[in-house]
């Protein structure tokens, strides 16, 4: 019994048993029955090839060959098929999008099979003798006495065209596996990396097998054991895969299937070395002609190899593919995002930055240069080399930086401006002096956004002269991109302080027009009656007393505001919180009908500054007296230690505050429930409070009453 029958019973036996297992697993995923299909069609497949292989008579093996070649004609769309739906959750938008594929892949090859089946095959050959026997079908039954006589089938146009097909097919099943394997993560990836593995042994043989026959079109044994041999290996991978639950994996790859896929770059260079040379070699006739076609080819291979450009990709490909990284990424970027991410103005922003990529780099002159609002001129922003007045010394002039942002704006990847020719270079070496002789030459890297140039990071005298590598473009792009988008976030920034800022004077405005005007009418008023009752006594002292109680609003109005300039520099020193209290305390007076009750337990010293908390406590007073109503309003004034923290309580049962004023004005300025207040005390006290690294709660019911809650940390507590 030879190798092959061997390997073909059993891979039929082994796909037969993976198929069985998959069946009654219990699976109900439309993946799984596209498995069991075509696992039972390798089967199918195997079993009649081993039968072909086994057959004593030429008709009898052709027959078994075209039943083989039936199989194989099926088994493009299931395996298309499967391969668009194994562990995808998204697996409908790609049998819309492979519609025409799949059509293609189901319909084709059976038509080719059941439309000409004499087309298959040709007349087998005697590897002993090499003579060849009458057709197959033409009524000649041979029997095969020497047990070294194998019958070798040679492909006629249709068995050629469903061998292109087969091939194709499986260069789409494994790309699509590839980006099954490559989207999932964790334990999905862990799931499936053997079934996945198991394919892409079984059809990588399979595409070798079909590109042999396309070379020579004979069916010969030995592919048959490497077919066959891969499918009993592949079962294997199966069976330990089949015991893991890959019914429940579900990942989204993105539509681009063709993108950046390794399938379709080893399918192209095998195809190209392998199908068309080989091919070239077997149609010409001739040592000298074959010579003459090798010469061809190497010379063809050396032009390519000194393409600078071949040259460039092809580095960056091995760089990023191939080479040991060597950064480690991971770092690089965590330290690049917390050094720029809280930097919300663009001259913050640009030292960090320019000290972090020096760092990373070990580049001694790193300068950034920013496009002005205008976009005329290239402002001096940070270096670690030059200082502002040097750097406003070298700025481009205003033609210069025009040709700067024409050549960069459309160019995202950094630039190695050393060498480079332009007026833009040559601007941006003169405004970027190299301090040494040997520094590893210049580079910069446009920071462009929606096509705009945002600005330049220029780097330049490199520790030890090394020059830039691959892997240092490929992450100076990535840096340059973080980059913009740190200034992009700076500048909104910016521009929702300045609308902040516009809200807040509108608002500040027209609380003090409308409150100032209804002033300047009680003035208007006086003056105009003032002439008419001028000798009447009584009305003069009427209206001293309304300039007077006028002039106090005004002062009123004034102190208020300038509550808005709270000094954030505190002064603190450690001081007991119940005394600060207590002194507050002493110099408030209760309305009559209305109680105080006041608890202070021992609290730990904290650090305050005294001065400033002892308006926080005035604020929280003042709130509570004119929230309670006489004759039965009471205040509570507690202080306790709870869990690290210094509290001081303020509980009225007064008219209280509703969810909605809680929740969304409480704390902002110019927002209050009473008639004459502003609005500014709560948020001054919140200010103050979280200065001292404490915070404030509130606990509210309408008509019910407050308690304010102000948490002072304790462990920052004097030793």
């Amino acid at each position: 019994m030879s190798t092959a029958l061997i390997l073909a019973y059993a891979a039929a036996a082994c796909a037969g048993i993976v198929a069985l297992i998959a069946a009654v697993r219990g699976w109900r995923s439309i993946s799984v029955w596209f498995f069991v299909a075509g696992m039972a069609l390798l089967a199918a497949e195997s079993a009649f090839l081993g039968l072909a292989i086994d057959a004593w008579k030429v008709d009898q093996a052709g027959r078994w060959h075209l039943w083989s070649l039936t199989v194989t004609s099926f088994l493009p769309g299931v395996w298309l098929l499967f391969s668009l739906s194994f562990g995808r959750g998204n697996y409908r938008e790609f049998f819309r999008q492979w519609r025409f594929a799949l059509i293609g892949a189901v319909v084709v090859p059976v038509l080719l099979v059941m439309l000409s089946p004499r087309q298959l095959l040709l007349i087998p050959v005697d590897h002993r003798g090499g003579g060849q026997l009458e057709r197959l079908g033409a009524g000649l039954s041979l029997d095969i006495g020497q047990a070294d006589l194998v019958w070798v089938f040679r492909m006629r146009p249709a068995g050629m065209a469903l061998c292109l097909v087969s091939l194709v097919s499986a260069v789409l099943v494994l790309m699509n596996l590839e980006r099954t394997f490559r989207t999932a993560v964790g334990t999905m990836r862990w799931r499936i990396k053997f079934m996945i593995l198991a394919l892409v042994v079984v059809f990588c043989v399979r595409a070798y097998a079909a590109s042999q026959l396309l070379l020579w079109r004979n069916i010969e044994p030995s592919l048959v054991e490497v077919n066959c041999g891969a499918l009993a290996l592949g079962c294997l991978l199966m069976l330990r895969s089949l015991f893991r639950d890959v019914s429940e994996v579900a990942v989204f790859p993105s539509k681009a299937i063709f993108g950046n896929s390794l399938t379709v770059l080893a399918a192209g260079i095998y195809f190209v070395i392998v199908g068309i040379v080989v091919k070239l070699a077997a149609w010409i006739e001739g040592f000298k002609a074959k010579v003459f076609l090798f010469l061809l080819m190497l010379v063809a291979v050396m032009v390519v190899a000194l393409s600078d450009r071949v040259r460039l990709h092809t580095r960056r490909f091995i760089s990023r593919y191939f080479q040991r990284p060597f950064y480690d990424y991971r770092l690089v970027w965590r330290t690049l995002t917390e050094g720029i991410a809280s930097r919300l103005k663009e001259p913050d922003l640009s030292q960090a930055a320019v000290t972090l990529i020096s760092d990373i780099f070990q580049v001694l002159s790193v300068t950034i240069w920013l496009v002005d609002e205008k976009k005329e001129n290239l402002v001096f922003a940070a270096s670690t080399s030059l200082s502002a007045a040097s750097g406003a010394g070298l700025q481009p002039q205003k033609e210069e930086t025009q040709a700067i942002i024409w050549a960069l704006q459309n160019h995202r990847d950094p630039v190695d401006f050393e060498t480079s020719d332009g007026d833009w270079a040559m601007a941006l070496r003169r405004s970027n002096p190299s301090g040494f002789r040997t520094g590893g030459g210049r580079v910069c890297v446009p920071l462009v956004a929606g096509g705009q140039l945002l600005g330049v990071i220029v780097l330049g005298d490199r520790v030890g002269g090394l020059f830039f590598s691959m892997q240092d473009f490929d992450l100076l792009r990535c840096v340059g991109d973080q980059v913009v988008a740190g200034l992009l976030n700076a500048q909104l920034s910016q521009k929702l302080l300045q609308a902040k800022e516009l809200e807040a004077f509108q608002t500040m405005s027209a609380f003090f027009v409308h409150d100032l005007k209804n002033t300047a009418s009680t003035l208007n008023l006086m003056l105009q009656n003032l002439p008419i009752h001028f000798d009447n006594p009584a009305f003069r002292q009427d209206a001293l007393r309304g300039m007077a109680a006028t002039c106090e609003h005004i002062n009123h109005l004034i102190s208020r505001l300038s509550l808005f300039r709270h000094d954030s520099q505190l002064k603190l020193v450690a001081s007991d919180l119940n005394d600060v209290v207590a002194d507050v305390l002493s110099t408030w007076t209760a309305l009559s009908g209305m109680s105080l009750v006041k608890n202070f337990r021992p609290c730990p010293a904290v650090l305050l500054d005294a001065v400033q908390f002892r308006k926080v406590v005035t604020n929280l007073l003042i709130n509570a007296t004119e929230a309670v109503s006489p004759p039965n309003g009471q205040i509570r004034v507690e202080t306790s230690h709870v869990n690290g923290w210094a509290v001081l309580a303020v509980t009225d049962n007064g008219c209280g505050m509703t969810p909605e004023f809680l929740s969304h004005a409480l704390f902002r300025p110019f927002q209050t429930t009473k008639k004459k207040g502003l609005g500014i005390g709560m948020f001054q006290s919140k200010m103050i409070i979280e200065a001292h690294g404490g915070r404030i709660e509130v606990e509210s019911e309408a008509q019910k009453g407050t308690t304010f809650r102000v948490l002072l940390p304790i462990e920052k507590q004097a030793k």
